[in-house]
């Protein structure tokens, strides 16, 4: 029922039992079991660009029409639409839902307080737009990623840059910690995605495969696998451990813009360009 493209990084809800994603000027909520379309929040006036849940399952919506809208999953209802905000190209929940990390298209990235929307930091150093942006488990870290080929791990308590991390020949879409917080998988417009060791920072493994841009990455909830999107139409799973390729995923006509595994790690969304969102089978990748 995707009337235009999905583009926006979809989310699991936390109990696993919905799939959010946005549409042109809309966000559909989905039955994970079912594919039955559950909810339909209608209020942006352009496309959606971003969607995510906190940890106690409320939906959190960026827009190219500059807005920011929360609302109740379960109803739909529109909570609030902060104000003095513009927009954003990235959002993460920190792991207790306490604050909120955004990427914008302005090279900085800003914290803040879930609760009140006080700017805690403005995280600055990049030197262009912010694509991504994800906490460590420990909520201790956020790593970024940018279109000036960079990441860069900050201390979210008191904003300071830790390190960077260049390797990337190209602009960085995407970058997910691990469950255990040991390491960062990144991919680019290079068509590759690297594996990150996110203490020292150091390039752990390089996957190639991808015939094009690598969109999006996500680790499963056990860290056994990384799972990627391309824009060459394609989906595949990877092993974290070796960087070994174990299945390459295909069905979908347009680009993958965003891939999520479910909370228990044995189903795959993958959505694209043309207008759907498959549900794969990963519970033996």
């Amino acid at each position: 029922r995707h009337t235009g493209r999905v583009d926006s990084v979809m989310a699991y809800s936390p109990d696993g039992r919905t799939i959010a994603c946005g549409d042109d000027q809309k966000v559909l909520i989905w039955s994970a079991q079912t594919g039955a379309l559950l909810q339909t929040l209608t209020g942006h006036t352009d496309r959606v660009n971003f969607v995510a849940h906190s940890p106690d399952g409320q939906t959190i919506t960026s827009s190219d029409d500059k807005t920011i809208r929360i609302w109740n999953a379960q109803t739909g209802r529109l909570l609030r639409t902060p104000t003095g905000n513009t927009g954003w190209d990235s959002v993460a929940y920190s792991p207790d839902g306490q604050t909120i990390a955004t990427g914008r298209g302005d090279k900085t990235i800003r914290i803040w307080n879930a609760q009140t929307r006080a700017s805690l930091h403005t995280l600055t150093g990049h030197t262009d737009r912010v694509n991504s942006v994800t906490y460590s488990p420990d909520g201790r870290r956020l790593a970024s990623g940018s279109g000036d080929k960079t990441i860069r791990i900050w201390n979210v308590q008191t904003g300071a840059l830790l390190r960077t991390l260049t390797g990337h020949e190209s602009i960085i879409c995407s970058v997910r910690y691990s469950p255990g917080g040991r390491s960062i998988a990144s991919g680019s417009s290079d068509q590759t995605v690297r594996v990150w060791d996110a203490q020292t920072g150091a390039l752990l493994r390089t996957l190639m495969g991808h015939m094009d841009r690598v969109s999006s990455v996500a680790y499963s909830p056990y860290g056994q696998t990384i799972a990627s999107g391309s824009d060459d139409q394609t989906v595949r799973i990877w092993n974290a451990q070796t960087g070994m390729h174990l299945r390459t995923l295909t069905g979908h006509t347009g680009r993958v813009t965003s891939v999520a595994y479910s909370p228990d790690g044995k189903t795959l969304a993958s959505g694209s360009a043309d207008g759907t969102i498959l549900l794969w089978d990963v519970s033996n990748p």
